[in-house]
């Protein structure tokens, strides 16, 4: 099934043969359809194949593909992804700087901290998961990710994820705090809104950034554009990425024009990429950022994760943390949770584990989702814990 010339991340990989994908379906190479619960790790939100990205695609393929570098020319695709995506959000937020991923957001973003405060100190969170590259595992969570490549950047510290008492810690030396609005591979922790709006005042106070990853939360997940909305707060920076793209790999840093503008001197090209804003990624973003608002999917999501709850009601299940169609499903062990992700994988349906949060599996379905859909899904899942009993 695998190339033993292309490099594993792991030696028990998942093991579906894809031989195609469309709507919320994933079909193999000996034509088994699986229902897709896991959106490509939260990617797919659109479902995979959406005709009007395919064709935004093709309409873009016909144009050009790479021509320069990041910000030496003017494309319009990426005018108008930037100009559509921007008027959505709070008029703080009206600078988008293009990216290849989420970890290369993340990694923009704790630079122009540093570059804006002149400071060097980061706060992030206990459980979080910010990337795998240098800097974004640095001020990621989870210590068996990390320890094989100590030593990693200086001055990062770790606090609590949602406890209010220990933000105080919090002072005047810090440039930046990084924070999921809720932690993804922590499995689904959500804040209380007493710690965002704490967070946000102490960073107003002691001249602070403070960075929201939205990378997995963004782009309707959780029944808001962006996760952040469900707190009352707006940060500073904020890091997209997975379903920014429709399907296709980007990533993006959204900041005020006057602190973005620090990217352009002392040093000058402060941050380049070359492939960041590919013209054929901007035109998935583009059509994406569309199809959430022609066909009003954000609206439904919540009602759809009511239903979901709803109908995953198993003597099994321990807990059930939820917002909008960000799942996480907990049961007794890790054992437990590769047992029903297996035997949901054997009657067609995949969902999936958790980085950082063992005992608990993982449900980000598209937000095309049909309430059909939604039942024949928890009939699979409630079918295999029965035979799990």
């Amino acid at each position: 099934m695998y190339s033993p010339h292309l490099a594993n991340t792991t030696n028990h990989p998942f093991g579906i043969a894809v031989k195609s994908a469309d709507g919320i379906y994933i079909t193999d190479k000996n034509n088994h359809r699986y229902i897709d619960l896991i959106s490509g790790i939260a990617v797919s939100n659109l479902g995979h194949q959406h005709p009007h990205i395919i064709k935004s695609l093709n309409a873009q393929l016909e144009k050009h593909l790479h021509v320069m570098v990041f910000g030496e020319y003017s494309q319009d695709i990426q005018n108008k992804l930037a100009e559509s995506l921007t008027s959505l959000l709070p008029s703080s937020l009206d600078c988008l700087y293009v990216v290849n991923s989420g970890t290369e957001a993340n990694e923009a973003a704790l630079k122009l901290a540093k570059r804006a405060t002149g400071k060097t100190r980061l706060i992030s969170f206990k459980g979080a998961y910010h990337g795998s590259t240098h800097g974004s595992l640095s001020v990621s969570g989870n210590e068996h990710k990390k320890y094989a490549f100590r030593p990693l950047l200086p001055d990062v510290i770790q606090l609590p994820f949602n406890d209010v008492n220990s933000l105080d810690f919090i002072d005047h030396r810090v440039a930046a705090v990084i924070i999921e609005p809720i932690q993804g591979d922590a499995g689904v922790r959500i804040p209380s809104v007493e710690f965002m709006q704490k967070l946000r005042k102490i960073c107003n106070d002691h001249c602070i950034l403070l960075i929201a990853d939205e990378i997995q939360t963004g782009f309707g997940r959780t029944g808001k554009l962006f996760a952040f909305e469900h707190f009352g707060i707006v940060p500073d920076i904020m890091t997209i990425g997975k379903a920014f793209g429709g399907g296709m790999p980007i990533g993006g840093l959204v900041t005020s024009q006057k602190l973005m503008s620090l990217f352009t001197h002392n040093p000058t090209l402060g941050h380049i990429t070359t492939f960041g804003g590919h013209p054929m990624c901007c035109a998935g973003a583009l059509a994406g950022i569309e199809i959430l608002q022609k066909e009003n999917l954000i609206a439904q999501v919540e009602s759809k994760g009511v239903l979901f709850e709803k109908l995953l009601n198993h003597p099994l299940i321990k807990e059930i943390r939820r917002k909008g169609l960000f799942f996480a499903i907990e049961m007794e062990n890790a054992d437990m949770v590769q047992k029903v992700v297996e035997g949901c994988k054997e009657k067609g349906l995949l969902s999936f584990w958790f980085l950082s949060c063992p005992e608990s599996f993982r449900i980000a379905p598209p937000l095309i989702i049909t309430e059909e859909q939604i039942a024949l899904s928890c009939e699979i899942i409630n079918e295999v814990m029965d035979e799990l009993s």
